[in-house]
């Protein structure tokens, strides 16, 4: 598997494909960054054409082991932020 791309990278890879400088990439990579997190930390989700849905998903109270000791602990509720990935991505991933 390839290393992911750093932000470095990524800001660099955006500047060239927008036509801009870096510094303009990395204002509208912070800007998009931004508007998820906010997004979905109150409750909403985000799509972003052809890569997916990012949304967050309340899990219940649960019984959980600790692998360590083998001792069963009861977990609170949470939140996890999940990504559904769209078809158009998964299909060029595996063509």
């Amino acid at each position: 598997m390839a290393k992911p791309m750093t932000k470095t990278q990524l800001v660099a890879a955006l500047a060239e494909e927008m036509g801009s400088d870096k510094k303009a990439a990395a204002a509208a990579l912070d800007a998009v960054t931004s508007v998820i997190t906010r997004e979905v930390s109150g409750g909403g989700a985000v799509t972003l054409p052809g890569v997916g849905k990012i949304y967050c998903r309340e899990r219940p109270e649960r019984m959980v082991r600790n692998p360590a000791t083998g001792e069963q602990i009861k977990k609170d509720a949470d939140k996890v932020v999940k990504m559904t990935i769209a078809k158009a991505l998964k299909d060029s991933v595996n063509n």
